[in-house]
């Protein structure tokens, strides 16, 4: 398991090394309960990369995480577009008298529109993700709500 994380963590790493931000804001509603995260888009030639920093707060737990996408985009015409791919989530959660630490594998898929006038994005997305630690599970994943200023 600590290979595919040092993997995982080198290729992300490595794609955004050689990339640069092309957008920077705020993912509402995703990760698995009320939350938010501060999220930036890295560009990857016609591809990106994706990377949030959230907190949020489900019934029975607070968690703080940090998610890398790897996402293929498309155009659909007229400022909007879609996107899919696939990383990795890591979150810290406290709550029942416990504290632990997950690890998943996420997915991402998604709309999005640019405005034409201003350099703003307004993103609508899903983010299921399959846990590996502390135990095995499948989340179906929020709908989220996303807004960045794009460089």
């Amino acid at each position: 398991m600590k290979k595919i994380l040092i993997i995982v963590a080198a290729v992300l790493m490595g794609s955004m090394a050689s990339a640069q931000i092309s957008g920077i804001g705020a993912r509402i509603g995703g990760g698995q309960g009320y939350g938010a995260e501060l999220s930036t888009l890295w560009g990857a030639g016609s591809n990106r990369i994706e990377a949030d920093l959230g907190w949020s707060n489900a019934d029975d737990y607070n968690s703080f995480s940090l998610t890398g996408i790897y996402q293929w985009t498309g155009e659909i015409g007229s400022g909007f577009g879609w996107f899919a791919g696939v990383g990795a989530r890591v979150a810290f959660r406290s709550g029942n008298s416990s504290n632990d630490f997950a690890l998943a594998l996420a997915g991402q898929a998604g709309v999005e529109y640019n405005f034409s006038a201003i350099p703003i994005q307004l993103s609508l997305d899903i983010r299921p993700a399959f846990y590996l630690i502390p135990n095995t599970q499948f989340h179906w994943g929020d709908i989220a709500l996303g807004i960045r200023y794009r460089f």
